[in-house]
């Protein structure tokens, strides 16, 4: 099962060597209380749920020693994407709103070569908007839950589930969709 807890890990953390720590911690944690284990599930799904706990651990630990950033200083930031002044104020500069994507998107999620470019296009994002998007649309994480682990405001999530959204919205439409429309 290592493997497979390894590539959930990475999935999430996105760091080889908190990836392997968190491995090794999910399997020391399992091997402690192997007596609890009923046999409801299978092992794999009792391994993944302990490393969850983990990597919830992992989060809240980097929350404490990472600087959150002031919700002035991303709100003041404009997005580039947006009309900053006039009548459309707010609106998708030309050029800049989402794309036709063409094609079925539910069809695409099956599609194994698209969970590469997805992951990917994760792995770009910044650390804390990685997290954030993590917790709240993979883990489904409630908005109270994410804001607790990452000792965050629901403003602040709100503006970096904004921009997770809306670069891995461009990460996808560069390296998937486009000529594909």
């Amino acid at each position: 099962h290592g493997d497979y807890l390894y590539g959930y890990a990475m999935s999430r953390v996105r760091e080889p060597e908190a990836a392997e720590e968190l491995v090794q911690e999910a399997l020391l944690a399992a091997l402690q209380s192997r007596d609890k284990f009923a046999g409801k599930c299978s092992e794999r799904t009792w391994l993944v749920s302990i490393l969850k706990h983990k990597i919830i651990d992992h989060y809240r630990r980097s929350s404490r020693r990472a600087n959150v950033e002031n919700i002035d200083t991303l709100i003041a930031e404009p997005d580039e994407s947006f009309q900053t002044e006039g009548e459309w104020k707010g609106h998708w500069k030309n050029g800049a709103g989402p794309l036709d994507w063409g094609s079925d998107p539910y069809a695409d999620l099956e599609k194994g070569e698209f969970w590469q470019v997805f992951q990917s296009c994760l792995a770009d994002l910044p650390p804390r908007l990685a997290q954030v998007f993590t917790l709240r649309e993979i883990e489904a994480y409630s908005s109270a839950e994410v804001c607790e682990i990452l000792n965050i405001t629901e403003s602040n999530l709100w503006v970096m589930l904004h921009r997770a959204r809306t670069q891995l919205r461009k990460g996808l439409e560069r390296r998937w969709f486009e000529g594909r429309a």
